[in-house]
């Protein structure tokens, strides 16, 4: 390429280049980086500070950073010189890292880049467990970190029992369970589940055989009827319980039993005798008193709200009220589409309500994929798009479901039923509720809720 047309491609001849560096950089695998000190120092004020602080540093030829690797350097250097970074070089392997050496130098708009490069690895990818993983290792967990709460509220929403031994880290676990108790995250896992996870994990750091026995006797109870389990006590148990009380002790304090059905309590975990009996007893009097028919077995459910991804939104449509409405004042031509910011995977049955607070001509609802998806568009002639329209019929890729309910309007609440163990989804309308969509089978593995509205539409979510 001829020199003198495109300034990034020129600069980049500079990036790891000795003919023209006038200072190596050390890395943490003892490999070499050559930098111009002058660029880097305009460039960022940690390296200014540290290559002209009129210290040794400012003389020598040579900076040393033994906790960054050469690759995570070389990114920044790249950056530093051309002020972009090529996304296709970034993968699961690397993406943490790179994000917390943008950290380290304190470059704001490089960590801003990388973020949402995660976001899109997460999307095409379920990485969330794993990423979580690499991240609470290298981060503390105590600093409020966008990239830490983005990880673990993405693992939130998927369920514990999906979530195969060996991609989630037991101080992993442990930061999912502190902050979304701490917090009153969503936590789309019942908190038997929660309870059941955390022993399996416990159970792990102990033995693979500890693991067999703590699956025989804490049952999964969506799929057997714990009203007639019995507890057998099993000699290989009781060898290792110590252990495993001793594992447990670090998750305890941030499960909530009183979120557990008394039946299981009493039948299945306190003959374990795992538990300190003063939890048990604060959960059996705490169900003593409370009201059995609006019992709760989620985390965060009293404060969790699903919100609109402003970053998978229409370009006219505008989110408000800290991301629970969206309204399509500045839609004058056509329909746009929005879908929240986090999505439904794996096992489960999940609902939320759309509260129709402006009504539009044609409004739609329902639910999507998060790739493929164009947001400038009615979502009923997208592939990866499954609405319920307004005059009633259903919509998918330009097919018409016809006369699935009466049709509906401003002040109606529409809720979607999303059962992602048979991967079906049905809607209610005003509290009636209509079977599944018959045309809509096999639904893909991860969902998100989406709406497509016209001006002056406003819509609200939220959770059921």
């Amino acid at each position: 390429m001829t020199r003198g047309n495109s300034l990034e491609q020129d600069l980049k001849i500079l990036i790891n280049n000795p003919k023209y560096s006038d200072i190596e950089i050390i890395c943490q695998d003892g490999k070499k980086i050559y930098g111009i000190r002058s660029i880097l120092a305009a460039r960022c004020e940690v390296l200014d500070k540290l290559l002209y602080n009129g210290m040794k540093e400012s003389y020598e030829n040579q900076i040393t950073f033994p906790q960054i690797d050469s690759n995570e350097i070389k990114l920044i250097v790249e950056y530093l010189y051309t002020g972009s970074i090529d996304k296709e070089s970034f993968n699961k392997d690397n993406i943490i890292e790179a994000y917390l050496a943008a950290d380290y130098f304190q470059l704001a708009e490089l960590q801003k880049l990388l973020l949402e490069f995660i976001k899109i690895i997460l999307e095409k990818r379920n990485l969330s467990p794993e990423l979580l993983s690499k991240t609470v290792v290298k981060l503390p967990t105590l600093v409020d970190n966008e990239l830490l709460n983005l990880l673990t509220e993405s693992v939130a929403l998927i369920p514990l029992n999906s979530i195969e031994l060996g991609r989630l880290s037991f101080s992993a676990l442990q930061h999912i369970l502190s902050y979304t108790y701490e917090n009153e995250i969503l936590f789309m896992t019942s908190e038997y589940d929660v309870f059941r996870y955390s022993v399996i994990l416990a159970a792990k750091n102990v033995s693979d055989n500890a693991v067999g026995i703590i699956e025989t006797v804490l049952p999964d109870i969506n799929k057997e009827d714990v009203s007639t389990h019995n507890y057998m006590e099993i000699d290989d148990f009781n060898n290792h319980r110590q252990q495993i009380v001793e594992e447990l002790s670090h998750l305890i304090k941030y499960i909530d039993f009183k979120l557990i059905h008394g039946n299981v309590l009493a039948n299945i975990i306190e003959p374990l005798n795992i538990i300190p009996m003063q939890v048990l007893y604060d959960a059996y009097r705490y169900h003593a008193r409370s009201n059995h028919n609006k019992f709760i077995k989620f985390r965060g459910c009293n404060k969790a709200n699903l919100v609109w991804d402003e970053l998978a939104c229409g370009s006219n449509l505008v989110i408000k009220d800290n991301g629970c409405v969206v309204c399509a004042s500045n839609c004058v031509y056509g329909c746009q589409t929005v879908r929240s910011k986090f999505g439904f995977s794996d096992t489960g049955i999940y609902e939320w309500d759309v509260i129709i607070e402006k009504y539009c001509a044609n409004s739609w609802i329902g639910i999507c994929e998060a790739v493929n998806v164009d947001y400038e568009k009615w979502a009923g002639v997208q592939a990866n798009a499954w609405v319920l329209g307004s005059n009633g019929s259903c919509y998918n890729n330009f097919i018409e479901t016809i006369g699935y309910c009466p049709p509906f309007g401003e002040s109606d609440v529409i809720t979607v039923h999303l059962n992602m163990n048979e991967r079906t989804c049905a809607f209610s309308i005003n509290g009636r509720r209509y079977p599944p969509v018959s045309a809509w089978k096999n639904l893909p593995s991860k969902l998100y809720p989406v709406v497509s509205l016209f001006r002056p539409g406003q819509f609200r979510i939220q959770l059921h």
